[in-house]
């Protein structure tokens, strides 16, 4: 997916939503300042609102015929910015080479294979490595490196912390936002995955990352929202290195994933904070099993 073709689709989707909000849509120039994009890619969105019934559009004039419906917008996997681009294919790699403490990670193999410039995935690399997980080596290469149990005790109660209150304000939110839809798009993908869990297991890891990243951004605050970086990193991919009975692991996951929708959708405060605790709880001890007792994971 290109750079360009990724801002169109975001910022088309957050053109939806602001049509959602308010029956009717600014002036070009007002929208391209709105959305954070040029008046070409302005005109391109308004063309598809036009082509879907959305609105009429005619040079300054433009009617609303309809409000969005959930299926007017792109995917959400499909909208991420370029940082969250390069983080998955990051991590997607990570997964595919075992995601062994000691694996060389070079900076040109990652962008070409990623199709994003060399810049881009050194700054992801630059910021990532600040939680210790990675480390610099020379001609552009990188490390993978291990971490403590200490290391992952830690982070177990700060991501409780951040995710808890993450989670009481994605249920506060308004029945018009967007983030329902979102959610719905994503329960149907867990239904589906979940029907083929024999032969699609190890799909999971994606899918988990998107919905808690999800969760997280109902917090509006940003440092939570980075601090889902190494979160991600942790518990739903450096924990794989420990193979065993990860069917059985998704299995359980995508069932804890299915309550907690249906805790979030229910709006309850008591049914979504228990619901979001077991499912912590089990990623805990899931993370936890992955580190041997008193010992550090390091590379060799």
């Amino acid at each position: 997916m290109s750079k360009s073709n990724n801002v169109y689709k975001d910022a088309f989707n957050r053109g939806l939503r602001l049509l959602d909000e308010t029956r009717s849509l600014p002036s070009e120039p007002e929208l391209g300042t709105l959305l954070g994009v040029s008046r070409t890619t302005v005109r391109s969105i308004l063309s598809r609102m036009e082509e879907t019934g959305l609105i009429t559009w005619n040079k300054r004039n433009k009617t609303v015929l309809r409000a969005p419906k959930p299926e007017d917008f792109f995917p959400e996997e499909e909208t991420d910015s370029l940082a969250e681009i390069i983080e998955r294919s990051f991590m997607r790699r990570l997964l595919a080479e075992g995601a062994e403490a000691g694996m060389q990670i070079n900076e040109l193999e990652l962008a070409r294979e990623i199709g994003v410039g060399t810049t881009s995935v050194r700054e992801f690399l630059i910021r990532f490595s600040r939680f210790g997980l990675i480390e610099k080596r020379r001609n552009s290469h990188w490390v993978l490196k291990g971490f403590t149990r200490a290391f992952a005790l830690e982070l177990t109660e700060i991501r409780e912390m951040f995710e808890l209150r993450s989670a009481a304000a994605f249920a506060a939110l308004p029945e018009e936002s967007a983030v329902w839809a979102d959610l719905d798009r994503l329960e149907v993908e867990h239904r589906q995955l979940a029907s083929e869990i024999a032969t699609r297991f190890n799909e999971f890891s994606e899918l988990d990352e998107r919905f808690h990243r999800l969760i997280h951004r109902a917090s509006h605050n940003r440092f939570i929202v980075d601090f889902y970086d190494v979160i991600a990193m942790i518990f739903h991919y450096h924990y794989q290195w420990n193979k065993a009975q990860e069917r059985q692991r998704n299995e359980v996951a995508v069932q804890e994933h299915l309550a907690y929708i249906a805790a979030l959708k229910s709006r309850d405060p008591g049914k979504v904070d228990a619901a979001c605790r077991k499912h912590l709880k089990s990623a805990r001890q899931t993370l936890l099993s992955s580190i041997p007792e008193g010992r550090s994971v390091q590379p060799a």
